[in-house]
Parts: C-alpha cells; structure tokens; sequence
C-alpha cells in the first residue's frame, strides 16, 4: 500500500508531462465499444479519472451505465460537516457531473461504507456483474452484435493507485472483467499526486491515452467543477480543506485522458491464445516469466496478501496445520512478496523463498531483510540447493503444466529431509489462465507415493494437505501422547 497524504502538493504535471505523459502512451481503441459500465469508489473518481472516455461514448449513443460504491462521506473526517450532510451533498453533485458527461446514463449508488469495500468484496462484485448484465442487454451500434468481451467496456479505478477504496473497486472489477470475458480499463487518479515518472511504479508500458476534442474536454472540466465539495472547501474552517488540490486538477485537465490497459486488444498473446484461443490456459504449458512479470507491473500487492481477511485467514489455518513448532531450514516456492514467507520465518531457524518475478522478490526483500534467502529461479528447471525439513507449496502449483508440476513435486520431494514436511494449499475456484485447477494440483500432490498425509482441511475456497515421509504420523503419536 502507497502512502501519501492529499494535502501535499503531490508530483507536479509539469514533471509528467515532461516524462512524456501525453505522448509516451499508446492510443486506447474504443471505436467497437458497444456499451460502458464505469465503477467509481467515491463521487467524483468518475469525472476526475474516466469523464473524457464517458463523454465520448455517450455523445456517439453508447448506453453509459455507472456504478458508484460509496456516497464519499468519509472525504472530511475533521470537518463540523456530518458524515450525513456529506453523503447527501456528494449524491447531488455526481448526478450533476453525470448529465454534464452523460446526461440520461443509468446510475447505481451503493451506499457502502466509504474507506470500507475491503469488507464489502461481495456486494460490489455482485453490483458490478449486475451492471455488466444490463449493458450486455442494452448495447447497441454493430459492435453489440460482437463477443461481449470487446463489446463491452468496464473501467474501474487502477489497482495500484495507493487508495484503498480504489485498489479494492479495481480488484473486483478485475475478478469480474475475467469471469466474464469483458474488457478492462484502468483509471488511475492518486498515482499523479504521489507518483515518481521516472520510478518503476508507472506502468509506461500500459499506460493507454483518448486525446480528448475540445467539446470532451469541456465537458469534464464542469463535470470535475460539479464535485465543489472536493475541488473546493467546504468552508473557510480548519478541517474543511479541499480534497483534490490544484496540480490534481492539472492532471485531470490534460488534453489526454490516461487509463491502464494490462490485457488489452493489442497485448501479447496470453495463456489462453496460447491453447489454441479456447478461452483456457493449455494444461500442458506452464505460465512462463512474463506472465507475472506483467501482472506485477504498477500493482504493489495483486492478490491482496496484505489486505484481504481471506488471505489471513488461510495463512493462520496453514500455519496452525504444521505438525511442529520449529523448523531447521523451510523452503517457500512462489514467494511473491513475503508475506507468508515472514510468518514461516518466525517458525525456523533457516528460509529460501523462491519466486519467478524480479517485482515480487523486491518487495520481499523490503519486507524480509536479509535474515531471508530470497532467490529468482525459473523453477522446476533451476531448484535451491539444500536439504529442508519443511517445503512450502501455496498458490503456486496450478501456474505450472503437468509435466512441470510433476518435475517440481519431483525436485520438492528431492529436496525433503527424512523428517521433512511438505504443505500444499490451493484455491479451489476456476480461473481460466491458469493451466491447472487446484484441487487436480492437490490430487497430485497426495498420490506420492513417499509422502502421507498427516493433516488434511478442506472447504469450499481452498484446500490444505500436510504430508510427510512415510510412515507418516499425527502430532499427537509424533510427541507420544498416544
């Protein structure tokens, strides 16, 4: 998670602008675009982020459906201003920025708790598939005819823009845009304000630009300039400062409305164009370097290791289910950031963590120091020397073929000491990029033959096996209570 403060003054545009952030961007194609749902956190992301893109597909008679999360009531926690009053302000000034982009678009306020969609994951998902079903239905022009996923446009706010209300919305948006075959667009907003042009958080490389005309233009600017709440105070009182400061608005008048397209019409063949176009990663090809390489890109914590209760909870559940207290040496495959490889950290004397992505291995190594060995190893083919008494196998074996996996179960169990312990924890749910789903990885996982398992859970999310060299034995006739 990014940290900045709004009352800063944040990058300036003229620093962006001379990184090349007018030019340097490809141009975003939306000539096909048959229908836009757009999600917002709060009130105003809209008009700030995406009210170039709006106005140009509404004007041309595409059916703009938005979706906004949150009443922003929570924009001046130190103000006289009730979080009531806030809400009701907000509501009124985005139905005005809505007809200055689009008037007679389709709106869906949520209501939820602003500063809390965290905890909301469902109800927005839920939301943001509704809208998609009703612009499906009410698409039109000759692209409606076409496959849902170039014909209709969902945009969201960027994942990695360092708010969280916004990291959550894009999340969802993504989960969903993937589900279903949709396309994605990103808005960033906050990656202005705290961003360094020249620093590796930019997604140059996704960055897509729409060159507004001077009519689009204008209209977002009174679409911005509705949002008086935030782009000006409420009062002259301590508390009541604007939100949104003169160089963000800079940055939301450029002549060129820029957005984040990770997986769009002109990206490189993915894992599913691989298998022959199916719409589902090859079960016999592993998901190679890049593929993560570009996940990673702009985006600090992708799966929500660091916020989501689901991942906290999974990780106390693995932790609980290790059949000893301490460990001489543990081995973590598919690192990623650390954040489960600091908890084994706390359980053995030694750690190698092990991940593909050069992004993620630089995050752990903040996270880690350099207590931690931290590898990148295109794994099975490269494997960490040594002998380890416990082998950690989380979210990582679907990303690999089946013969990879089993050279990778061979190469683990290789690498197990007589007294070894191996952990395998999968998501259960599908998801079409990967080549493997992940309860075949744990089928496989159990069928060893020189491994039994000592603790087996299971639920409707993901499943956990602890195994061990045979004879494998539980805890309790392990310390000899039976």
């Amino acid at each position: 998670m990014v940290s900045f403060d709004h009352r800063e003054p944040g990058t300036s545009e003229d620093d962006w602008v001379r990184a090349g952030v007018l030019d340097r961007p490809r141009d975003l194609d939306v000539d096909d675009v048959a229908a836009l749902v757009v999600l917002a956190a709060h009130p105003d992301d809209e008009s700030l982020g995406a009210g170039g893109l709006v106005h140009r597909l509404a004007a041309r008679g595409v059916p703009v459906t938005l979706v906004v999360a949150t009443d922003g009531e929570g924009s001046h926690p130190g103000s006289t201003t009730s979080p009531a009053e806030l809400r009701a302000t907000r509501r009124r000034e985005l139905l005005e920025a809505v007809d200055a982009l689009a008037e007679g678009s389709r709106v869906l306020l949520l209501g939820l708790p602003d500063g809390g969609l965290r905890e909301r994951r469902d109800a927005l998902r839920t939301a943001v598939g509704a809208a998609l079903d009703v612009a499906r239905a009410t698409a039109t022009g000759p692209a409606s005819t076409g496959p849902e996923g170039r014909s209709t446009l969902l945009c969201a706010p960027w994942r990695g823009d360092g708010h969280r209300d916004h990291r959550i919305a894009g999340e969802v948006a993504a989960e969903v845009a993937a589900r279903r075959g949709v396309r994605l667009v990103e808005y960033p907003l906050w990656l202005w304000h705290w961003g360094d042009p020249t620093g590796p958080d930019v997604p140059w490389d996704a960055l897509r630009g729409l060159r507004l005309t001077d009519a689009e233009t204008a209209a977002k600017a009174k679409a911005v300039a509705a949002h008086a709440s935030q782009v000006g105070p409420l009062s002259p009182r301590p508390g009541d400062e604007a939100v949104v400061g003169p160089e963000m608005l800079r940055h939301a008048a450029r002549p060129v409305e820029v957005l984040v397209e990770t997986d769009g019409p002109d990206r490189e063949a993915g894992p599913s164009e691989a298998a022959g176009g199916s719409g589902r990663a090859d079960a016999d090809r592993s998901l190679a370097r890049d593929f993560f390489d570009r996940f990673y890109t702009g985006r600090a914590d992708p799966w929500g290791f660091e916020s989501r209760w689901y991942e906290e909870r999974k990780r106390a559940v693995l932790l609980a289910s290790l059949p000893r207290p301490r460990f001489r040496a543990a081995l973590e495959i598919g690192c990623s950031t650390g954040v489960l490889t600091a908890e084994v950290a706390s359980r053995a004397d030694r750690v190698v963590g092990v991940d593909v992505a050069d992004a993620p291995l630089a995050a752990a190594r903040r996270r880690l120091g350099p207590e931690v060995e931290l590898l990148r190893l295109d794994t099975p083919d490269e494997w960490p020397e040594g002998e380890f008494d416990l082998v950690v196998l989380s979210e990582v074996l679907y990303y690999y073929g089946r013969e990879d996996l089993d050279r990778a179960l061979d190469r683990a169990v290789g690498s197990l000491a007589d007294d070894g312990v191996l952990v395998a924890c999968h998501w259960r749910h599908d998801v079409p990029e990967y080549p493997l789903a992940g309860d075949e990885v744990q089928a496989r996982v159990v069928a060893r033959p020189e491994l039994g398992v000592v603790a087996h859970h299971e639920e409707e999310d993901f499943l956990l096996d602890v195994l061990a060299r045979r004879p494998a034995r539980s805890v309790a006739r392990e310390t000899g209570l039976v």
